[in-house]
């Protein structure tokens, strides 16, 4: 259970410099303030009943900002920043954000650019770093992508650490998932064995939209605005044929949050499937009995199934990707072929479009909404580690940013509940079966 234990923050040290930040102690004056480091941001903010529900009730997350005093000195202070794991929106704002925080407002002296994931941390398989400039990050926020490039998979953390010595780098910015923030971590306790004044920062990135203590993730909302497309489109498809199906696979290896929110954007979807949500293809209550009596009513239909939905109904997949998540198996073609059988088996063909965007919907550009998100993430990332904070990764709670250390931002993923009203909402616009 989440104790205030676990949300206290490390610090490197005394901060013994003043910002160069031109912000007020005064609220009121006009002008933007810096935040205390007694300045708290509260767990739970609802009570159903009208009474405290539990513990949980008294936790706090000490909120992000920038500090009047800091701990690093400015002039004589060296960055870098590693995008790791599968490309996500807004990858570039974020770089370009920090860049801009630490070099134009901080003074640092060099932002250093570390060359696809982790592995550009361990000389004997990286690329050497990129020097960052103003003309380097100019145009970049407007690209899809990572112009660091990226990489899955971990690097021994004492290797790591020798690099950073080295190169006397003072923070690392940890762009990634949880695989990312689990190597951050290491690195993070390797520092700390060794007794170094070295920040590290994690910023959480996916489309999937799984970190818990992140209302939304930077790349989530261009996700569901490049999915609702595609489901568009299928419905389209769809209507175009005599019993036509568009069937649509959305990224969602262990949350269903793309497949459900696209669905609620879309309203033009009948069937969406998701790992939280068991469901059953044969039988009265199965998919497919639904299936063929929206058929019979409509003569078309628009599913939408994230990629980690109905792993029961498949061959167990146990082995893991590079950064150790469990690999899932691929539910799309085998639903698809599924679905067609069933309906010559009962003399009723059906024209079915499968469609597959993936890896098209996370390698666009950031939208408006992302990008506003990933330069506050950016600039936060930039305040906690000039501020002498690590082994935290910036999150995102009603409404405030905070700080959460990493172990317990990894501890646990976020997942679609049941009971929500974005599952409600999505059983309310689809008018699908309650799966049991």
């Amino acid at each position: 259970m989440l104790a205030q234990a676990n949300l206290v923050v490390t610090n490197l040290g005394e901060r013994r410099h003043r910002s160069p930040l031109c912000l007020s102690t005064t609220p009121g004056d006009g002008i933007g303030d810096f935040v205390l480091d007694e300045a708290r941001v509260r767990y739970v903010i609802e009570l159903p009943d009208g009474r405290s529900p539990d513990a949980t009730q008294d936790l706090l997350f000490e909120k992000a900002g920038p500090r009047e005093q800091i701990f690093f000195d400015p002039p004589q202070t060296n960055v870098a920043i590693v995008t790791c794991g599968g490309l996500c929106p807004g990858l570039n704002n974020v770089i370009r954000s920090l860049f801009l925080e630490l070099h134009h407002n901080y003074g640092v002296a060099n932002v250093w650019g570390i060359r696809y994931g982790y592995r550009g941390l361990n000389p004997r398989e990286g690329d050497p770093p990129i020097l960052l400039t103003p003309q380097f990050v100019e145009n970049i926020h407007r690209q899809g992508g990572t112009v660091l490039g990226s990489s899955r998979g971990p690097q021994d953390p004492a290797v790591t650490v020798d690099f950073l010595v080295e190169h006397q780098i003072s923070a690392l910015f940890c762009l990634g998932g949880d695989g990312t923030q689990r190597g951050a971590e290491a690195i993070h306790q390797e520092v700390a064995r060794r007794k170094l004044p070295i920040a590290v920062i994690g910023i959480p990135k996916t489309i999937d939209n799984d970190i818990p203590y992140v209302t939304q993730t930077f790349g989530f909302s261009t996700a569901l605005e490049k999915a609702k497309e595609v489901i568009d489109g299928a419905h389209a498809e769809s209507k175009g044929a005599p019993r036509g199906i568009g069937l649509v696979k959305v990224m969602g290896r262990d949350a269903g949050f793309i497949a459900a929110g696209a669905t609620i954007a879309s309203q033009e979807v009948n069937f969406a499937l998701i790992p939280e949500a068991k469901f059953s293809l044969d039988g009265e209550g199965g998919l497919l009995a639904a299936l063929a009596k929206r058929l019979d009513e409509r003569d078309h239909a628009v599913i939408v199934v994230a990629e980690g939905a109905g792993q029961d109904l498949l061959e167990e997949e146990t082995t893991r990707d590079a950064s150790g998540n469990r690999k899932q198996a691929d539910i799309g073609p085998p639903l698809a072929a599924r679905i067609v059988r069933y309906f010559e088996s009962i003399d009723k063909p059906v024209n079915l479009k499968y469609i597959d965007p993936s890896y098209t919907i996370r390698s666009v550009p950031a939208n408006v909404e992302d990008s506003l998100l990933c330069n506050a993430l950016a600039r936060n990332a930039a305040h906690a580690a000039m501020a002498g904070k690590t082994g935290v990764m910036i999150g995102y709670w009603h409404d405030a940013y905070i700080h959460v250390p990493i172990p317990t931002a990894v501890a646990t993923k976020k997942r679609v509940a049941p009971e929500s009203e974005l599952w409600m909402a999505v059983e309310a616009c689809t008018g699908q079966p309650r799966w049991r």
